[in-house]
């Protein structure tokens, strides 16, 4: 019994043991999330309590951002290059209209785009600057942002790749719906894009003193040597012209070639050649040397500077083949009659159409020919690596406005203009007007350069050649000068 109960004790004491031993392992494994605890985890949030101390410093970046802004932009230079010079005041310059309203409008422009823009004018050489641009980009040198145009330059801008084609730009302007369509395939290159924005079309007209056609101008050559032959019994010439090989051959465009065009002829093929011995060349040519010959003309024809505006600006001669924008540049004026109109700027000539005492018509044409009448238009172009072409947008935009396009167009654009509204403005329903668009509405208006695509050697070339025969040798022979001309030319396509 006793041997029982010390085992029983015995069993006892281990049960008690193992019991013991197991709860202390127990112990043990419940102390492993103690590396979790709870104060680990309620450290993070005196991590995130520092982090609004890092974003209060944010408010300070912020405020220091508007003194950035605020700084002011510096303000561009627009470069443009006119043929017109804002600091010439000479009254009597010829270019007095353009510099005028340059110098007029300078100040309206930085004005209006005052803190953006200021534009600077390089005044250019008409008879150069298209020359001196092509340099200026073949070189990589400084380019104006704008370039005041004549469309005659294109094709050989067009041959240099000198000129931005800008036809998406014009055509999300709210103005462009406005040109006249024929004008704005005027500023066209051969690949279709537009290389220019016209403002202002100069066809070419006649212009005529009254009293020495009362009866109007003639229509036919024989008309005219009829009434040359009167008008030279009293002392008068019949017409003076730029005749002068010189500038050029800028007399090409004018008398010249609305002679040749007059007698039904042209100076290419239509595909890029020169073609000048034709029968009607021959005879237009034949033309002029006759009335230089018999005395129809003044010597003075021929002696360049534009001299030959004298003697219809004093009524001596009779009548004067010239661009529509020539209205400019014919002040003072004496009327046959004695009536002078003497303000000396572009209202002399509106005057003294609106007086009667002269007008305005198509020339002769030859049996069975339009009135030839040469066409350009007049605008701006933006030339490639122009440092500012967004300033030249914002010019050529501002003078769609109705305040600026009639100034422009009655000052350096000196023709119709482009833009339909400003062909009904007030300005535009003058007599002077009125009796050009009669004039140019009976003639055939037509580029003088056809497709010849290197504009500024042609005309150079068959000035000196028609130069040549109608002043410096009237016997050499003409269809053998013709064909010497156009095989130079064509040498070089």
């Amino acid at each position: 019994m006793k041997f029982r109960m010390k085992h029983l004790l015995m069993i006892l004491v281990l049960a008690l043991l193992v019991f013991s031993l197991v709860a202390c392992g127990g112990a043990t494994e419940e102390a492993t999330p103690v590396e979790e605890t709870a104060p680990a985890e309620e450290a993070a949030p005196a991590e995130e309590e520092a982090a609004p101390a890092e974003e209060e410093a944010a408010p300070e970046e912020e405020e220091a951002a508007p003194a950035e802004e605020e700084t002011p932009a510096e303000v561009q230079d627009f470069i443009s290059w006119y043929q017109y010079d804002q600091d010439n005041e000479d009254p009597a310059s010829d270019e007095r209209v353009g510099n005028e309203y340059l110098r007029n409008t300078i100040p309206q422009f930085n004005e209006a785009f005052e803190g953006q823009w200021n534009w600077v004018n390089q005044p250019k050489a008409f008879d150069k600057m298209a020359a001196e641009l092509v340099a200026a980009v073949l070189a990589g040198g400084e380019v104006p942002d704008l370039y005041e145009i004549n469309s005659d330059q294109i094709n050989t801008f067009y041959r240099n790749g000198t000129l931005s084609d800008l036809t998406e730009w014009a055509e999300a302007q709210s103005w462009f719906g406005e040109l006249d369509a024929s004008a704005v395939e005027s500023c066209k290159g051969p690949d279709g894009g537009l290389y220019c924005i016209p403002l202002s079309q100069r066809p070419q007209v006649v212009y005529v003193w009254t009293d020495l056609y009362p009866d109007g101008y003639p229509t036919t050559p024989e008309e005219y040597m009829e009434q040359a032959e009167a008008l030279k019994a009293e002392g008068l010439y019949a017409m003076t012209f730029y005749g002068a090989n010189d500038k050029g051959g800028s007399a090409l465009n004018r008398a010249v070639n609305t002679t040749i065009a007059s007698f039904g002829g042209s100076l290419d093929d239509g595909e890029g050649n020169m073609l000048l011995n034709t029968p009607e060349n021959v005879a237009a040519i034949e033309f002029l040397r006759e009335i230089v010959a018999q005395g129809y003309v003044p010597e003075v024809t021929f002696a360049g500077g534009f001299q030959e505006e004298e003697p219809f600006k004093d009524g001596t001669a009779g009548s004067l083949p010239s661009g529509l924008n020539g209205y400019r540049y014919l002040n003072p004026l004496t009327a046959p009659n004695g009536t002078e109109y003497g303000k000396g700027n572009a209202e002399d000539v509106l005057d003294a159409i609106a007086a009667g005492d002269l007008f305005l018509a198509p020339y002769f044409s030859a049996e069975g020919q339009t009135p030839g009448c040469d066409t350009k238009v007049a605008g701006f172009a933006i030339p490639v690596d122009a440092n500012n072409p967004e300033a030249a947008q914002d010019y050529i935009s501002w003078l769609m406005a109705p305040e600026q396009n009639a100034d422009w167009v009655m000052g350096p654009g000196g023709g119709f203009p482009t833009l339909g509204a400003t062909q009904t403005h007030e300005a535009f329903q003058a007599p002077f007007f009125q009796q050009a668009a009669e004039a140019v509405s009976t003639s055939s208006c037509r580029p003088w350069n056809g497709s010849l695509d290197r504009p500024a050697e042609a005309k150079a070339l068959v000035m000196t050649t028609i130069y040549k025969l109608i002043k410096e040798d009237p016997t050499a022979d003409i269809t053998a000068e013709l064909i010497a001309t156009q095989e130079e030319y064509n040498a070089g396509n």
